[in-house]
């Protein structure tokens, strides 16, 4: 039997690291952090414990790197979704429904992932990170009306407090409420992306001015 080539070793590490990822999520979500342990996740991904630590050196960082994973997919799938769209305002729109749609739908993993980055090792950089930041700054750039090298950190700064609002325990802040801030700082239409009902809170669909931050109904007042 011949060894494997290169390549092909490349290939089944990745698979293996994408089952790691995939069964962290899976986990987590279901029964939280601190109950998750390193061995139910190789086991859920029928991997080796050893290959665990091969791949993260410890359990928070396996973690954020498999939310960054789920992030980016998540954020592909939006931006990709039939009907396909290259407008720029759409793609934005698209990209803050997708993230607030994780704090809504993943509120357990996306807590946990937020409170890792506040802990002293901080913020994690990884491969699924940077390919969530690249896909992020793309956003950035097809909107054509942002500062992208000012606009893009602004941008990721703002879905990650808006992450955050959501899921403060005790203090949540709707979902709705704070879509509608973050379109209205960036001018876009309360029907772009995936809105959460028929109407915007105050009823009315006017796009916004981002400069003025007033409504066209506004002007005549």
């Amino acid at each position: 039997m011949s060894p494997r080539s290169p390549s092909v070793n490349e290939e089944l590490r990745r698979r293996s690291r994408e089952r790691l990822l995939q069964a962290t999520v899976e986990l987590v979500g279901e029964h939280g952090y601190e109950t998750t342990t390193l061995a139910d996740i190789a086991g859920r991904a029928g991997s080796a414990r050893g290959l665990v630590s091969y791949y993260f050196p410890g359990k928070r960082q396996l973690l954020q790197s498999a939310v960054h994973r789920l992030m980016h997919r998540t954020l592909e799938a939006a931006l990709e979704r039939e009907p396909c769209s290259d407008d720029g305002q759409e793609r934005l729109a698209r990209a803050i429904d997708a993230i607030l749609g994780l704090a809504r739908d993943q509120p357990v993993l996306m807590r946990t992932h937020m409170a890792g980055i506040l802990q002293a090792d901080g913020f994690v950089q990884c491969p699924e990170q940077q390919r969530l930041a690249e896909l992020l700054r793309e956003t950035v750039v097809r909107h054509g009306k942002l500062d992208v090298d000012t606009d893009y950190p602004l941008l990721r700064a703002l879905l990650m407090g808006a992450v955050f609002a959501v899921l403060l325990p005790g203090a949540p802040m709707p979902a709705g409420r704070l879509r509608a801030e973050l379109f209205q700082r960036y001018g876009l239409a309360w029907e772009l992306g995936v809105p959460p009902g028929d109407e915007p809170p105050g009823g009315t669909h006017a796009r916004v001015d981002p400069v003025s931050r007033s409504s066209p109904a506004d002007s005549g007042r």
